[in-house]
C-alpha cells in the first residue's frame, strides 16, 4: 500500500482545488515561506482524523476553512481528500484503490467519506489502524519532532512503538470496548434507577388490577348466575300472566253468569211467588172460617137430632099422630135443599146465613110440632132421617174443608220452603257472587303482583347491563330444564339473594371496568419486562465487553513483547551501522504508577514504564531520562 495523491479544497490557503500526485518513492514538497507546504501536512493529519485543533494550529473548525481573497470568495466547507493504492490489501476493504475524505463545515461538523460513501470517524480510525497508520502522528514529522521523541516519557514511548508495531487497531478496539463498557455501566445504572422507580407503581397497579381481576370474575358468576336467574324469572312471569290471565278470565265469565242468576232470581222472589203465597194464605183463611162454622153447624144438627131421637122416644106417640106426613116431608126436602146450597157456597157469611136459616126452620119446626096436630111415627123418622142425613152431609162438607185446610196448610208451606228455598238459593247465589269477586279480586292482585314482577324484571335487566354489559342479554337465549317452572319459589329467591350479595361485593371492590388500569399496568409492566431484559443484555454485554478488554489486553501485551523484541534487533543493527560499534536496547520496567489510561489500571493493572538504555564498546550503559526527576536523579 502506497499514497497515490492528496487533494484540498477550500481547506486553509487552498481556496482552488489542488492535488498533489506521488508517483515515487520519495517526493518533496518545497516552496517559500506561506506557500503551504505546512498545511499540505496538517491536511494529512486532518484527513487522517486528527480531532486536535491545536496540531492544526486553530482554534475552531471553521479555521480550517478557506476565508476569502480579493479574486476568491471565501468557501463554506472545508475537504480533503487521499488516495491510497490498495493493491496488497493492507488496508481491509476489497478495493484496489482506497479513497478517504474528510469535510468540514462552518457549524464545526464533519463528514466522512470511504470510496464515497459517508462513514463514521472511528470507521476510519479503524481502517487506519489496520495498516498501522495510528493518531500519535509518528507517520508525520514535523519540525522538532525529532525532539519531542527523544524527550517523550515512558507513555509516550510505548504509544510510539505500540503505533509501530500496529497495536493501535486493538488499542482502539480496547478504548471502544472500555467505552462501551462505560456506557453500559451508565445505562445498566439507569436501567436499575428506571425499574427502581417502576417498582411501587407497578406494585400499586398489581394490587389494582388483582381487585379488578377478582371483580371480573365476580362478574363472570354475577352473569353466568345472572342468566339462569332471568332466564328462568321471564318463563316464569310469562307463565304465571298466561295462568292468571286465563283465570281472570274463566273468574269474570263465573262471576257474569252468577250476576244474572241473582238477579233472574230477586226478580222471580219479588213477583210471582210473593202473590203465589199471598193467594194461599188467602184461600187458607177462608176454609179456616167456613171449617169452624161448618163444626158449629154439625154440632148443632148434632144437638136437635138428639133432642128429636129423645123427644120422640119420650112421647111414644105416633109420628102420624103429632105431624102430618107431608108437612115433614115438604120440611126435610126444604132441608135437603139448603144443605144442598150450603155445599156450593165458598163464602162463609154466605154459609153462616144459610145454616142461620137452617137453624129457624128447624125450631119452627119442633115449636110447630108442640102446638099442632100430632104427627104420625112415620114422619117423625122421617124427619129424624132428614136431620142425620143433614148432619152427615154437614160432617161430610166438614172433613172436606178439613182436607182442603190440610192441603193448603202443605201448599203454603210448601210455598214458603220454595220462598225459603228460593231466598237460601239466592243468599247462595250471592255468597258464590261474592266468593266468585273475592277469588277474581285476589287473582288480580296476583296479576298485579306479576306485573310488579315484571317491573322490577326489567329494572334488573337494566342493572345487569349496567354491571356486565352485553353478556346479560345470553338469558334469552337460554334454554330452561324441563321441570324447572315448577320448583318452590324459594329456590329462586335463594337464586336472588345469591346476585345480590355478588353485587355487593363488585360494588365493593369499586373498580369499575378497569379498563384504564389494566392496560396502563400492562403497559408499565410491558416497559418492566422491557428493562429487566435490557438489563440482562446489558449485564451480558458487559461481561462479554469485560471478556473482550481481557482478550485484548493479552493480544497487546502478547504482540507487545514479540514486537519489541523485533524492534531491539533492528535497533542493535540499526546502531552498530551508525556508530561503528556498541549496542542499544530499550527496557521496560513495572511500575504501579497510573500512567496509562485509567480504566485497566483501576482493575490493578500493571503500566510499564520503558528506559532506552545505550551501551558504548567499554560496556557502560546510559539511558535517556524519562522525566525531569530522572534528570535530576541523573545530575
Amino acid at each position: 500500500m502506497y499514497l497515490k495523491s492528496i487533494a484540498l479544497v477550500g481547506f486553509k490557503s487552498f481556496g482552488r482545488k489542488t492535488e498533489l500526485a506521488f508517483g515515487s518513492p520519495i517526493v518533496a514538497v518545497v516552496g517559500p515561506n506561506g506557500s503551504g507546504k505546512s498545511n499540505v501536512a496538517e491536511a494529512f493529519r486532518f484527513v487522517l482524523g486528527e480531532q486536535s485543533m491545536k496540531s492544526m494550529r486553530s482554534k475552531r473548525g471553521e479555521d480550517l476553512i478557506w476565508g476569502g481573497s480579493p479574486g476568491l470568495p471565501r468557501a463554506n466547507r472545508g475537504a480533503v481528500r487521499v488516495v491510497f493504492d490498495n493493491a496488497d490489501r493492507l488496508l481491509d476493504l476489497d478495493f484496489k484503490e482506497v479513497v478517504i475524505e474528510r469535510v468540514v463545515y462552518r457549524d464545526g461538523q464533519n463528514e466522512y467519506l470511504l470510496n464515497g460513501t459517508v462513514v463514521r470517524l472511528k470507521d476510519v480510525i479503524r481502517l487506519l489502524a489496520g495498516a498501522n497508520i495510528g493518531g500519535s502522528g509518528y507517520q508525520i514529522i514535523s519540525q522538532g519532532e525529532a525532539d519531542r521523541i527523544l524527550n517523550a516519557s515512558p507513555k509516550e514511548r510505548r504509544e510510539m512503538v505500540e503505533d509501530a508495531l500496529g497495536l493501535k487497531l486493538y488499542q482502539h478496539k480496547k478504548a471502544e470496548s472500555e467505552r462501551k463498557l462505560g456506557e453500559t455501566g451508565v445505562n445498566i445504572d439507569k436501567t436499575k434507577s428506571l425499574r427502581r422507580e417502576l417498582a411501587p407503581h407497578i406494585n400499586f397497579l398489581r394490587v389494582q388490577v388483582e381487585k379488578i381481576e377478582k371483580a371480573r370474575e365476580l362478574k363472570e358468576q354475577l352473569a353466568a348466575k345472572l342468566n339462569e336467574y332471568l332466564a328462568r324469572e321471564h318463563a316464569w312471569i310469562s307463565q304465571e300472566d298466561a295462568r292468571l290471565s286465563e283465570e281472570i278470565r274463566m273468574h269474570e265469565t263465573e262471576l257474569r253468569k252468577l250476576s244474572e242468576s241473582v238477579r233472574a232470581a230477586r226478580g222471580a222472589r219479588g213477583s210471582s211467588s210473593d202473590a203465589a203465597l199471598a193467594g194461599l194464605q188467602g184461600k187458607l183463611a177462608e176454609r179456616e172460617g167456613k171449617l169452624a162454622a161448618a163444626r158449629r153447624e154439625s154440632e148443632r144438627l148434632a144437638r136437635e137430632l138428639g133432642r128429636a131421637e129423645g123427644a120422640l122416644e119420650a112421647n111414644n106417640v105416633t109420628v102420624e099422630a103429632i105431624v102430618p106426613v107431608p108437612h115433614v116431608r115438604n120440611f126435610a126436602r126444604e132441608l135437603d135443599a139448603t144443605v144442598s146450597e150450603l155445599e156450593r157456597v165458598d163464602d162463609i157469611a154466605r154459609v153462616r146465613s144459610v145454616l142461620q136459616d137452617i137453624r129457624s126452620r128447624i125450631k119452627s119446626f119442633i115449636e110447630g110440632l108442640s102446638g099442632a096436630a100430632p104427627v104420625t111415627n112415620e114422619e117423625v123418622k122421617q124427619q129424624v132421617k132428614s136431620l142425620a142425613d143433614s148432619l152427615a152431609r154437614v160432617r161430610e162438607e166438614e172433613t172436606n174443608l178439613a182436607d182442603e185446610l190440610e192441603s193448603l196448610r202443605k201448599g203454603i208451606a210448601e210455598a214458603r220452603e220454595s220462598g225459603f228455598a228460593a231466598e237460601r238459593d239466592l243468599v247462595a247465589l250471592e255468597a258464590s257472587v261474592r266468593e266468585a269477586q273475592s277469588k277474581l279480586g285476589g287473582v288480580r292482585a296476583a296479576r298485579e303482583n306479576i306485573a310488579e314482577a315484571r317491573r322490577r324484571f326489567e329494572e334488573e335487566v337494566r342493572e345487569g347491563i349496567a354491571l356486565v354489559g352485553a353478556a346479560v342479554h345470553s338469558w334469552e337465549k337460554a334454554e330452561i330444564p324441563p321441570g324447572a317452572l315448577s320448583e318452590e319459589r324459594s329456590v329462586q329467591e335463594k337464586r336472588r339473594r345469591d346476585i345480590e350479595r355478588l353485587k355487593i361485593k363488585i360494588e365493593e371492590s369499586g373498580s369499575g371496568s378497569g379498563e384504564a388500569v389494566v392496560k396502563e399496568f400492562t403497559q408499565t409492566k410491558e416497559r418492566d419486562e422491557f428493562l429487566a431484559k435490557e438489563l440482562a443484555d446489558l449485564e451480558a454485554s458487559a461481561a462479554s465487553l469485560k471478556d473482550i478488554i481481557a482478550e485484548l489486553e493479552k493480544t497487546i501485551d502478547a504482540r507487545f513483547h514479540e514486537g519489541l523484541k523485533l524492534i531491539n534487533e533492528a535497533l542493535k543493527n540499526f546502531f552498530t551501522k551508525l556508530f561503528g560499534g556498541g549496542y542499544v536496547d530499550i527496557r521496560f520496567v513495572a511500575s504501579q504508577e497510573d500512567t496509562r489510561i485509567g480504566g485497566s489500571l483501576g482493575r490493578g493493572a500493571r503500566a510499564y514504564l520503558y528506559r532506552t538504555h545505550f551501551f558504548d564498546d567499554a560496556g557502560e550503559s546510559s539511558a535517556l531520562p524519562r522525566s525531569r526527576r530522572d534528570r535530576r536523579r541523573a545530575r
